[in-house]
């Protein structure tokens, strides 16, 4: 069993939880996920690390609740336990000889780029970000990003806080203004990180993409987290989840990503039903 041991609300749809989880925490690294069951007849849902603390042994993740699972997690406070909380996953970003980067998150997927933000900025690599909501309710992590970032762009969708617009405008705008970048890393939805490698590829830039499909094992055996890249077929439990953004399908990504939606819906629902009856007995 794996202790909560903070929980906090970043917005109406997203939270925090550090979790007690000192072996995983011993050998984490940005980019990489773990795979959690809230509870003893819960599902596996993997979930990218967003922070780790190896003194104290915790593991921080930030989710969205968007269906049943998550829905299930966010019943748990502080104090209780998650039944399954197995990683590090994945391999580890690579950083090394990186000296200039723009990293660009949207909506939830902020919360895997920040870990990585932190990290080269740790390494003396000067940081960019740039990070995209469809409204202010929605920012999270703007201290966290801003301590580690030379260079911070806040945009919103509809222009209620910072700058109206899409990230891939703050993007070019900020090339167009003569900085050079050793590689652009995007992380968030895929239509997102679609258009920032359209973008990218006609500036020439190296631009790495974090891929979260559909996982099950994580390990490589189910196949449901496939994905093209280059032509050839590439798992993004063992094989990413980074990966060179010019050369992933992202439409067939984007297609394989909405198969499950009817039936995430009736979960969430059903979840929904189960918690409304244990809050009423």
């Amino acid at each position: 069993m794996y202790k909560i041991v903070r929980k906090k609300v970043l917005n109406p749809t997203v939270s925090l939880m550090e979790i007690e989880a000192p072996l995983i925490a011993r050998k984490a690294e940005p980019g990489q996920f773990i795979i959690f069951r809230a509870k003893e007849d819960s599902e596996r849902v993997p979930l990218t690390i967003a922070d780790f603390d190896r003194e104290k042994g915790t593991v921080t993740i930030i989710y969205q609740i968007v269906g049943g699972s998550t829905m299930e997690l966010d019943s748990l406070q502080e104090g209780d336990s998650l039944q399954d909380f197995v990683g590090p996953l994945g391999r580890p970003s690579e950083t090394d000889g990186l000296k200039k980067v723009a990293v660009v998150g949207g909506g939830v997927g902020c919360a895997i780029a920040y870990p990585l933000a932190k990290k080269l900025s740790a390494l003396g690599c000067e940081v960019h970000s740039i990070v995209g909501f469809r409204n202010k309710d929605l920012v999270i992590l703007e201290d966290e990003f801003r301590a580690v970032s030379s260079e911070l762009r806040i945009m919103t969708d509809d222009g209620s806080y910072g700058t109206k617009g899409l990230v891939t405008n703050a993007l070019e705008t900020l090339i167009q203004e003569g900085n050079q970048y050793d590689e652009v890393i995007a992380i968030g939805p895929v239509i997102m990180m679609k258009f920032v490698c359209l973008l990218t590829k006609k500036y020439n830039i190296k631009t790495i993409v974090s891929m979260n499909p559909i996982m099950i094992d994580g390990t490589g055996m189910c196949g449901g987290c496939r994905l093209t890249v280059g032509g050839e077929t590439k798992f993004a439990c063992v094989d990413g989840p980074d990966f060179d953004g010019h050369l992933v399908d992202f439409d067939e990504a984007m297609h394989r990503g909405t198969m499950y939606k009817e039936f995430e819906l009736h979960a969430r629902e059903a979840s929904c039903n189960l918690l409304n009856k244990k809050e009423d007995a």
